[in-house]
């Protein structure tokens, strides 16, 4: 191993910050970023450092000198082997003060924009339990804690039912107890894993792809209807039909009861054909008075409360009056879009996934809803002066891109086209902010609202405001 890529060893290193991906920040004795997996801010620690790049290490602290006053206790047992709720030893208030701040350092850093007085990010009432949807993952090899290893003991329970290691696609954490989902999400993970280490059902082997039990998704709408979709690696009936009969028995408050047979090497369920075994094939959202069909496939924000006050923001922020035109670009299932639409003249959304649309006018016909449309295609392709000129120039643009934020062409149509308004909502602040910087000479930022979508995570949605310079015709 060259020089330059030896493992270091830092002493009595202050983390000041946390940033990307949730990672403690701290800086090595010759000015260098540390990226820590396991500090918080406050913490003052020993650091081996993991990778070295030029601008930066990666590391994780081996000792812990003094504990931050940020700190509180992990209500998980699993915390800091499971992948996810990687805040969880943080205070939530603090946990809402590094989100605001990271946005507004994006903004201000990467898009080199002038901001308005930021107003304070808009926290979660639930700060556990508030997820819809969840999804495990069955494995006949779960992953043995240290202490498993260490113990020198012949260990024959190795089905699991629970997570993803970090990085290891092979590997599944056995979960006891998760606080992402309320009960019955528990309490049906754990029936199905007794039931089916019970009745000697194989779980699945990834690297060999065999068995038959391949994932679990539970969604639990806020509606209190229930979804429970299992998928199986294998075709056999006798096997699908003993898990799903006992299931349909022990729960009788499930609503939609699903399966897929899916022997891929992946276990996406996009491709497959979803079998309704019980109940309904879908199950139903509500949102200020609308209702929401979905089904195995369909989009809809995980956190049901915080998607409301994600699109109270926006329709804020749109100022829709009942005159104006709007379109509303990366659409989804058009919850958005049906959202503003009493508040305006007609809405157009536009989206890639076919069956999205599919949901969206499924869902605008059960709302009565009759100033919408829906259309298909590639953003960058389909949103051009063509469409324009087909559907009407828009007086307001809502855009709710994935994480990579808006290709180029789609913002160059957008400044070609030049709304009065233009409401951005963001899962990643990053690719707003270099959005942003491309409008900046056309449009100013006039409001900014961070809200909090999931507590104990370090992910932060945010919405902008642009409204037209004056100046600009």
């Amino acid at each position: 191993m060259s020089r330059n890529n030896r493992k270091q060893f830092f002493e009595q290193v202050e983390v000041t910050d946390a940033g990307a991906r949730g990672k403690g920040i701290a800086k090595a004795p010759d000015g260098r970023v540390i990226f820590l997996s396991n500090a918080i801010p406050g913490d003052i620690v020993d650091v081996q450092t993991t990778k070295k790049r030029k601008a930066y290490f990666e590391g994780k602290a081996t000792k812990f000198h003094t504990y931050s006053d940020k700190r509180q206790e992990p209500e998980c047992s699993h915390f800091g082997v499971c992948g996810g709720c990687k805040w969880q030893n943080m205070r939530y208030e603090d946990q809402l003060f590094y989100k605001q701040r990271e946005v507004e350092n994006n903004l201000k850093r990467l898009g080199k924009v002038t901001l308005p007085e930021p107003q304070p990010i808009l926290g979660s009432e639930k700060q556990f339990f508030y997820r819809n949807k969840m999804e495990f993952s069955f494995s006949d090899s779960r992953w043995l804690t240290q202490e498993e290893i260490d113990s020198g003991r012949e260990l024959k329970d190795k089905d699991a039912l629970g997570f993803h290691i970090p990085g290891m696609w092979d590997k599944i954490l056995d979960i006891e107890k998760c606080y992402l989902q309320e009960d019955p999400s528990n309490t049906i993970r754990l029936a199905v894993r007794g039931f089916s280490r019970k009745q000697g059902l194989p779980f699945f082997n990834p690297r060999h792809q065999t068995g038959l039990l391949r994932t679990l998704m539970i969604r639990i709408a806020s509606t209190g209807e229930i979804m429970v979709l299992v998928q199986f690696f294998e075709n056999d009936q006798n096997g699908i039909s003993l898990l799903l009969d006992f299931l349909k028995a022990e729960f009788p408050e499930i609503t939609s009861l699903l399966y897929v047979v899916n022997n891929k090497p992946n276990d996406t369920i996009y491709d497959q054909e979803v079998i309704c075994y019980h109940g309904r094939d879908h199950i139903f959202e509500e949102m200020e008075g609308l209702r929401f069909k979905i089904n195995a496939k369909s989009f809809y924000q995980t956190n049901s409360e915080q998607a409301y006050t994600l699109y109270k923001v926006t329709r804020d922020f749109a100022g829709l009056t009942g005159k104006e035109l709007v379109y509303d670009l990366y659409t989804g299932t058009g919850t958005i879009a049906q959202f503003v639409a009493k508040k305006a003249k007609k809405v157009i959304g536009v989206e890639a996934v076919p069956e999205a649309i599919e949901d969206a006018k499924t869902n605008a016909q059960l709302n009565h809803i009759d100033n919408v449309e829906f259309f298909t295609g590639d953003m960058k392709k389909v949103f051009n002066a063509q469409f324009i000129s087909a559907h009407g120039v828009p007086d307001v643009i809502i855009t709710d891109p994935p994480r990579d934020g808006m290709h180029k062409d789609v913002v160059q149509q957008i400044l070609d086209i030049a709304p009065s308004k233009v409401v951005y909502v963001s899962c990643n602040s990053a690719t707003q902010a270099r959005d942003l910087a491309l409008m900046d000479e056309m449009y100013k930022v006039s409001r900014v609202q961070p809200v909090d979508m999931f507590p104990q995570t370090h992910h932060v949605e945010n919405v902008v405001l642009l409204e037209k310079r004056q100046n600009r015709n």
